[in-house]
């Protein structure tokens, strides 16, 4: 059993690493409320704007003439693995979950004989894949200087894979990020970014004249659109980030209470025993007088 002074101690250590916890649970909700409100306002110009791209791309179907960002390159052999995660831990899961998405995506195309890259952006995807897959890593963006996220830093990761795409390193590029729902549930989700890929929508049905051509409109619209795709995941990521480091930190400090409850008590149960055992110890000399 350890002595009263390591309890006291471990007492003192436990209420400062709660003081910690219950300081970054604040930080974070403060962060969330921003992260949450950006990633929310982007939904309605992201969702508009790839219906805007399905109507635009349903009525280019299988022309010859449509952009290369729409129709692929003819072939599905190399894939490359944009996987977004935080620059920081103590998030709970939150960067797990997302490694782990990617890791069965990446064993998945491997087991079906492509060629598979990964390009990383943050520093804990990249650690948690770096063992498994450590061989397929073809970049890195490092966020860790971002104080917010802006367009800016999506812009310069959308023109990295065009120009990638355009050098003829991938055929297919599919981004991994975690959809922001509420504090408690951030959903892993893969998405194809490129060739641009659209869920059938109302405004895919609807015809339209356009002017100029739909396949001039698109070859300037889908480049816009892959930045717009990788700003909308960086933004559900920081929303997702801040909600699973806020959930973490409040069951970090609601685990450190429950230690400091339980600690008091054996501490108290301890120095009862030994103010016993003195008082013992002095009847039984008062007894031997």
């Amino acid at each position: 059993m350890p002595n009263l002074k390591d309890l006291k101690n471990r007492i003192e250590s436990v209420k400062s690493t709660r003081k910690i916890t219950k300081a970054m649970q604040m930080v974070a909700a403060a962060k969330l409320r921003r992260a949450q409100e950006s990633a929310e306002a982007s939904r309605p110009y992201t969702e508009r704007f790839n219906a805007v791209l399905s109507g635009l791309a349903a009525s280019v179907g299988g022309s010859p003439s449509a952009p290369k960002l729409l129709s692929g390159t003819g072939a599905d052999q190399t894939h490359l693995l944009v996987v977004m995660t935080s620059e920081r831990g103590l998030c709970g899961g939150f960067n797990s979950s997302i490694a782990k998405l990617a890791r069965t995506h990446a064993q998945k195309l491997r087991g079906q004989g492509k060629t598979v890259k990964i390009l990383t952006v943050g520093k804990k995807g990249r650690e948690q894949l770096k063992r498994d897959l450590g061989d397929l890593f073809v970049a890195h963006v490092d966020l860790s200087h971002v104080k917010r996220i802006g367009y800016d830093n999506a812009l310069s990761v959308a023109q990295d894979l065009l120009s990638r795409f355009d050098g003829g390193e991938f055929d297919v590029c599919t981004i991994f990020y975690a959809q922001f729902e509420s504090v408690v549930s951030q959903v892993p989700t893969a998405q194809q970014i490129i060739p641009a890929s659209f869920e059938e929508t109302a405004e895919a049905s609807t015809l339209y004249d356009y002017e100029p051509s739909e396949e001039g409109i698109l070859a300037d619209l889908l480049p816009r659109g892959v930045a717009t795709q990788v700003f909308a995941a960086l933004l559900e990521n920081a929303a997702s980030e801040q909600g699973a480091r806020m959930s973490a930190m409040d069951n970090a400090t609601r685990n450190a209470g429950d230690m400091i409850d339980k600690l008091t008590i054996e501490f108290n149960r301890s120095r009862q025993a030994v103010i016993t055992n003195e008082l013992i110890e002095i009847i039984s000399g008062a007894e031997a007088l």
